[in-house]
C-alpha cells in the first residue's frame, strides 16, 4: 500500500470517517487481489445512493489505465468497506456491480453535479470511468 494510501487511511480512522478534503465520503474498501488473492485497502470517494450503499469510479485520478482494485472488483465483487456511518467508522459487506447504460448514466450525472472534478479526469484519462455500485449485502 502507497504512503499516501496509508495516511488518508490513518486519518480516516483517527477521526471517524471524516478526512479533510473528503469529508465523510471516503470509503475504505477491503478488496482481494485479482491475481493474489490478498487482502487490499483502497481509499476511494464513495456518494450515498438512497438504500444505504455507494457510487464508486474507477478514476485513477484521470490516468489512461483503470485502478488496480476495478479488476479486484470484478473477480471478488463481494468485501468489506469501512465508511462514516452515523458518526463513526463501521464495517459493512458489500457486493460490487458495474454500472452501464442508462443506470450508469443516471450515476455520473449524480456523481459529477456533487463531484466536477471527475468530469476533469474523465477527461484527462480519455476513456469512460467505471462506476460500481456497491449494495449492502448479509455478509
Amino acid at each position: 500500500m502507497s504512503g499516501w494510501n496509508e495516511r488518508v487511511i490513518a486519518e480516516f480512522r483517527a477521526n471517524d470517517g471524516v478526512t479533510k478534503g473528503w469529508g465523510k465520503s471516503l470509503v475504505v474498501m477491503h478488496t482481494i487481489g485479482a491475481k493474489s488473492g490478498e487482502l487490499r485497502l483502497a481509499p476511494v470517494m464513495g456518494r450515498r445512493d438512497d438504500s444505504g450503499g455507494w457510487f464508486v469510479v474507477a478514476s485513477k485520478g484521470g490516468a489512461p489505465e483503470h485502478p488496480a482494485w476495478y479488476h479486484n472488483l470484478l473477480a471478488h465483487p463481494r468485501f468489506d468497506v469501512e465508511a462514516h456511518i452515523d458518526g463513526a467508522v463501521a464495517t459493512v459487506a458489500v457486493e460490487a456491480r458495474e454500472l452501464d447504460g442508462a443506470e450508469y448514466d443516471a450515476a455520473w450525472q449524480r456523481f459529477v453535479s456533487r463531484s466536477p472534478v471527475f468530469q476533469d479526469y474523465a477527461d484527462k484519462a480519455g476513456r469512460k470511468l467505471p462506476i460500481f455500485h456497491l449494495v449492502r449485502s448479509a455478509g
